[in-house]
């Protein structure tokens, strides 16, 4: 294979060579912390504590059977990985204060959405970004499927969404922020 053979190539590797969606991708404020303070955890708390880890492993001895020595260096490696992602996504994230936001007649990133499905059920997601989501919490990605097709949407907007069960159809109710 040659140098520029797309095959050639380890599979670490694949999720930063699959191309991401067009445009900014939005971020909270708090979301933003949350990955600021990983970042921070990992690159002054964990990564210092794994190397002390490795450097008494290697003073024991012979490494190639020494067990905390191995996965003291993989474990570095996910954190250097990690760091390199996050440091990365830093640079691609565009953060938006939803309380900040001045279209308040339609759900847009940050917004709160209440919407009742064909049978009656009230279902209720926060639109945030896709370093934000919590499926428990109701905080899905504005670009998921049901998010995206929330976007721009006023109360008593119908909206139709292509499911894994089907389309799915919801009424907006609210909006909130």
């Amino acid at each position: 294979m040659s140098e520029t053979d797309p095959t050639d190539r380890d599979d670490e590797d694949e999720d930063e060579a699959r191309p991401g969606p067009a445009g900014p991708t939005y971020i909270s404020a708090a979301g933003m912390q949350r990955l600021r303070d990983e970042h921070h955890h990992l690159l002054r708390v964990e990564r210092p504590r794994i190397v002390r880890d490795v450097a008494d492993a290697a003073a024991m001895g012979d490494r190639s059977e020494n067990a905390e020595y191995i996965y003291g260096k993989r474990r570095l490696r996910e954190i250097d990985k990690r760091l390199h992602f996050l440091e990365k996504r830093f640079e691609a994230l565009s953060v938006v204060d939803a309380t900040q936001q001045r279209i308040r007649d339609r759900a847009v990133f940050g917004a709160t959405v209440t919407a009742e499905d064909e049978a009656g059920q009230r279902r209720t997601w926060t639109l945030v970004g896709p370093d934000e989501i919590d499926i428990d919490a109701g905080r899905i990605s504005y670009r998921s499927p049901i998010g995206a097709a929330l976007l721009g949407k006023h109360v008593d907007d119908d909206v139709r969404v292509q499911t894994p069960a089907g389309v799915r159809t919801y009424c907006v109710i609210a909006i909130a922020f």
